[in-house]
């Protein structure tokens, strides 16, 4: 079985960053290990994050949710009063989409890196709408 354990995310502030995430997805505070500032989500995979002074092109991660994960985590994106789409291109602001008949919404992370939150994996049935 093959599975993938962990990926780096390259910040200007990895602890800021990494805190930023903890705190939308509702995870403890970020784990330090070495450089890293490490966020592990509930299948194990661990994102670290790492300093990067220098230009880094922008990364996008998807995370799987429950109904009502979607609703707390959601809850949590506009209470900040982030920006968020309902596309990876942000042309459709303030709107959520319903892609495959579930949930979908992405958001900028400090760094730009473009975060998604999806109830239902690309693929699994229905149709995509804003």
């Amino acid at each position: 079985m093959i599975q993938l354990n962990h990926t780096i995310v390259s910040a200007r502030d990895p602890l800021a960053s990494a805190t930023f995430l903890s705190e939308i997805l509702g995870f403890g505070a970020p784990v330090p290990f070495g450089p890293f500032q490490g966020v592990t989500v509930d299948n194990g995979v661990t994102l670290d994050y790492i300093r990067d002074e220098g230009e880094f092109p922008v990364q996008h991660f998807a995370f799987l949710v429950s109904e009502d994960e979607f609703d707390v985590i959601f809850d949590r994106i506009r209470a900040r009063g982030l920006s968020y789409w309902a596309d990876p291109r942000h042309e459709h602001v303030g709107h959520i989409n319903h892609n495959d008949g579930g949930r979908g919404v992405y958001w900028d992370d400090p760094d730009g890196h473009v975060l998604e939150l999806l109830t239902r994996p690309y693929g699994s049935g229905g149709l995509s709408k804003q």
